[in-house]
């Protein structure tokens, strides 16, 4: 897969991916990711980005122009891609949806900031993400979340695989207690069943806890799975 991140601030990206899994990703080419700086697009000796809102308000808006040609500029011709906006007021970002990216060759993140980006820069994008209900600075720490989320999910990055099919949220609910050593913990004791040898008995444990701890910590998670109460659906934002 190829990853293109459009930022103002390119720095932000090298110590997250000269790091852990991406890294090893990026190093195998099993993740080629790119990061263009918007500011090379600028027409200007001031290299100006952003400008006042028309009609007034407070904070400055990321032109239209500079974004649109970084945009072309790494959109290769024959070959499809998404571009996304990472945005505030996009769909929040889910297992799904890195599920949905994963399967792509190429996907094209463009990082906003300031008081947000003219409107007229969404008819040349895809789709707009979100990654939370909140507003950040910018767009590039949803960018670094969305390349760590989707590229986990392509094949060969992560080792077993089972550590990705056995992660929370991936068949929509959350993971069962996890124990490690030591045994007893200040009067905490790992369940007995996980010692017990019994890999029948332990895989029924995990299943019932998972639905368990899902009850416990994120019930919205099985009404969502389940299409809402009472047969209707439960839309989010």
């Amino acid at each position: 897969m190829r990853i293109d991140i459009l930022t103002l601030f390119p720095p932000l990206f090298e110590s997250v991916f000269s790091k852990s899994i991406i890294k090893k990703a990026i190093e195998k080419k099993i993740v080629d990711v790119k990061i263009t700086d918007i500011r090379k697009f600028t027409t200007d000796r001031h290299k100006t980005v952003d400008d006042k809102a028309y009609g007034g308000g407070a904070g400055m808006l990321m032109m239209a122009p500079p974004i649109v040609d970084a945009i072309k500029s790494v959109k290769h011709k024959g070959k499809s891609c998404r571009v996304i906006l990472l945005s505030p007021q996009g769909k929040v970002f889910n297992q799904q949806k890195a599920k949905e990216l994963a399967n792509l060759k190429h996907i094209v993140l463009v990082c906003g900031h300031y008081g947000g980006v003219d409107e007229r820069i969404l008819k040349f994008v895809d789709e707009e993400i979100s990654i939370g209900d909140y507003v950040l600075t910018g767009g590039e720490i949803p960018a670094m979340v969305v390349v760590d989320a989707v590229s986990r999910l392509i094949p060969n990055v992560v080792g077993k695989v089972d550590s990705v099919e056995n992660d929370s949220l991936w068949d929509g609910k959350l993971i069962s207690p996890m124990y490690t050593r030591p045994y007893d913990f200040r009067g905490l004791k790992v369940p007995k069943i996980l010692l017990s040898g019994n890999h029948k008995e332990i895989e029924k444990w995990k299943k019932d806890n998972a639905i368990n701890n899902t009850i416990k910590k994120r019930p919205e998670l099985l009404r969502i799975k389940n299409g809402g109460q009472n047969g209707k659906s439960n839309k989010c934002c």
